[in-house]
């Protein structure tokens, strides 16, 4: 197999070679479940998607491990300040784990929309407590944390003289020291890079647990090493996620496992890059985020209209993993098409009478699928591939090239099934991406009647409703909202 792999530790492409024969452990960080999914949520979940199916095809048993936090991690990457959770939970008024709950099914429902299979594995940092405080403990019998009025740290200068740190990100220890900024109760701390492995709740933190050094709750960068040991092993084969998280998160990974297992956690580091928006990273802390479902319906002021969750995948597998990936309009309608595209592609394919003879190899076609992501995964490069097989379909069509009837029907397969069981891009038609669309206008045009309701203006709001009864759609106002319906012709 030439599969190969840029791993983020070498710098480099490496030949794929599991660690152990034809078992794969893979493991993904998954979203900080505080807030409705984004388009960056979908980036790292499509790739790792694309990847799992991938391997699956190639024969590997793959165990695919993708985590959910929903404790721990604070505000700004920090060690200090409010829990994310915590945080939105007092804003909602609700119980942490009704907000987990809440924003884990909306996170689950926008993959299973974007067709991404569900992870092997799906593990809660709160549901492997126990597992960190383990972990915990032998860093400190390891010599390599210390516990400081109730916290736990991980001794970053003294680990550093056996270890290299940051190794994955390329960092050095003196520059990180010199820009490592003040924080809260900093001369807690041995050195200002030591990060907090276990930390001590303040009277008004909501999430805590026992612990030998009273009551706290895990770290942030805690929960994945724990994890992925218990399910995976110490050392498994790739660990994914995207690259913001490089520094500091999989540094501390990487740190954490050595300092209590004395092993690098993963074989393989992949790194998925940003999505941009304005040519800023889109996200929470910047507040320039599309939620999926506002993509889904077209209720953004950045949106022109609603786009199908499966434009949005072949959107975001129209660029390499590892390359910026930038919004915009006309990006999103130019994916639509060339997505529906292909799939046509698929439909005239099947109507295509077999000859005699063939006047072409399909084979070579075949090993250019299999060559574009054998090569890390190439996606945009096996879609170019795919766009020129339409050329030959459209000659096929026009009786220019020939196949006979073994050949067509291994063409068909292959074609097919790249596009649907590799890259995930469920058929659709035409008219089911105009009625995606009529969906999220028909939201917006209601939520205005709504408003011009509540303002006491009935003349707009039953001006929307005779117009939209001109052209056949029908609205009901009833005790659980506004409803809406085409006609059906008399």
């Amino acid at each position: 197999m030439n599969l190969t792999i840029y791993n983020t530790l070498s710098r480099k492409k490496e030949k794929f070679v599991p660690i152990n024969k034809n078992h794969v452990g893979m493991y993904v960080c998954g979203p900080t479940v505080y807030g409705s999914p984004h388009l960056g949520h979908a980036r790292p979940a499509i790739t790792f998607d694309v990847v799992f199916r991938y391997l699956q095809h190639l024969g590997y048993k793959v165990r695919y491990v993708r985590n959910i936090t929903d404790a721990g991690h604070l505000e700004n990457d920090a060690d200090e300040g409010e829990d994310k959770i915590a945080k939105k939970a007092v804003l909602e008024k609700l119980e942490p784990m009704e907000i987990v709950q809440k924003y884990t099914l909306e996170y689950h429902s926008s993959l299973e929309l974007l067709n991404c299979l569900s992870p092997s594995i799906e593990p809660r940092a709160t549901g492997h407590v126990i597992e960190q405080i383990e972990m915990v403990k032998k860093m400190i019998v390891n010599g390599f944390a210390y516990e400081q009025n109730g916290s736990v740290y991980l001794d970053v200068t003294k680990y550093n003289k056996r270890y290299p740190y940051g190794i994955l990100s390329g960092r050095k220890i003196d520059d990180t020291l010199e820009g490592t900024r003040e924080l809260h109760n900093q001369s807690e701390k041995k050195n200002s890079v030591d990060f907090a492995i276990w930390k001590k709740a303040d009277k008004n933190h909501i999430m805590r647990w026992s612990s030998p050094w009273g009551e706290g709750f895990p770290g942030w960068h805690l929960e994945c090493s724990a994890m992925s040991a218990k399910y995976l092993g110490k050392t498994f084969d790739i660990h994914g996620g995207g690259m913001d998280l490089m520094f500091p998160h999989h540094e501390a990974e990487i740190a954490q496992s050595h300092a209590a297992n004395n092993c690098t956690p993963a074989k393989y580091w992949m790194h998925n890059n940003m999505i941009t928006i304005d040519g800023q990273k889109m996200g929470k802390s910047l507040n320039n985020f599309i939620n999926l479902e506002e993509f889904f319906n077209g209720n953004h002021e950045k949106l022109d209209r609603a786009y199908h969750p499966m434009t949005i995948r072949f959107f975001i597998l129209q660029a390499h993993y590892r390359g910026t990936l930038d919004f915009s309009n006309s990006a999103l309608a130019a994916a639509e098409k060339g997505f529906l595209k292909l799939i046509s592609a698929i439909q005239t394919l099947k109507n295509i009478t077999h000859n005699k003879v063939s006047s072409f190899d399909i084979k070579k076609i075949e090993e250019k699928y299999y060559s574009s992501l054998n090569d890390d995964f190439n996606t945009p490069i096996l879609i170019a591939h795919l766009f020129d097989s339409v050329k030959t379909i459209n000659a096929l069509k026009a009786s220019k090239e020939t196949l006979n009837k073994k050949d067509l029907t291994k063409f068909t397969s292959t074609f097919e099934f790249f596009i649907v069981d590799v890259l995930g891009l469920k058929p659709i038609t035409q008219k089911k991406i105009k009625d995606n669309n009529i969906e999220g206008i028909m939201k917006i045009l209601l939520e205005l009647r709504n408003k011009a309701k509540q303002n006491k203006d009935f003349i707009t709001a039953d001006m929307i409703r005779d117009e939209l009864d001109k052209i056949s759609i029908q609205i009901k106002d009833g005790r659980e909202g506004t409803t809406w319906n085409m006609k059906k012709d008399d």
